[in-house]
């Protein structure tokens, strides 16, 4: 395997805008992103008994007769190759009163080759990410609840909100034929609010939500939706 050279995986993240003057006023932090990764796997390979090369020429000299290829040196059953652009592009804002705006548009790829039947299994992704956090202290309410001293609340109330939208499509095709056809797929669509307030140094409060559904494109399986709700407390004994 002299010949497979490695592929360069790379991220760019960029934070100069906030040195801007117009945008230094209202921002605290601007990071653009851009990253991409990728691997080639096999599963396994073993030397083939039938191999012969009597000329020296490193090159297979016999041919199979009943595929009709030469006889290689290796038998690799399967190749397998993951690709993303993991975020194809990605902006983080925070603004200087603690407000966080955060967006990502991811693409990747999965191909699976088998040299056993001849066939190339290819999953297609495509994923939006949006997520919002805000921080504030001393907010004033119009109610007292049971763990205030009073209307205000004295220490810091933060509220997040993540939503993710993928669309995942399945394919198969034989190598001896030009069309591809579908075998999978589905959408998934999660939203994760929560809230998390600290009331003090060692007790802090989480109220959190969390839904993610999936709707199949094919009509064998059925849109599943999981649901979990619930409050978090940490308590901290360290000193």
């Amino acid at each position: 395997f002299k010949g497979v050279l490695p592929k360069p995986n790379w991220r760019v993240t960029y934070t100069g805008l906030t040195k801007l003057p117009a945008l230094a006023e209202k921002f605290s932090m601007i990071t653009l992103s851009h990253g991409y990764n990728s691997t080639l796997s096999m599963n396994s390979f073993a030397s083939a008994l039938l191999y012969r090369d009597p000329f020296g020429l490193g090159a297979p000299g016999f041919v199979d007769t009943v595929s009709g290829n030469y006889i290689p040196y290796f038998l690799v059953p399967n190749l397998s190759m993951q690709e993303a652009f993991a975020p194809l592009i990605g902006i983080d804002i925070t603004t200087v009163n603690q407000l966080n705006l955060k967006f990502e548009y991811k693409r990747s790829r999965q191909l699976s080759l088998s040299l056993v039947d001849f066939q190339l299994a290819e999953t297609r992704s495509t994923e939006w990410v949006f997520g919002f956090s805000w921080r504030k202290r001393g907010i004033h309410l119009p109610f007292q609840l049971p763990f205030m001293r009073g209307k205000t609340m004295e220490n810091d109330l933060s509220f997040k909100l993540d939503l993710s939208m993928r669309d995942e499509q399945q394919s198969n095709s034989r190598l001896d034929q030009s069309n591809a056809y579908g075998t999978g797929g589905q959408k998934v669509i999660t939203i994760q609010p929560a809230i998390d307030y600290v009331l003090n140094n060692r007790i802090n409060l989480k109220f959190f939500f969390d839904q993610r559904r999936a709707i199949p494109y094919i009509s064998t399986s059925a849109p599943i939706t999981n649901t979990r709700a619930g409050v978090q407390v940490r308590i901290s004994l360290a000193q």
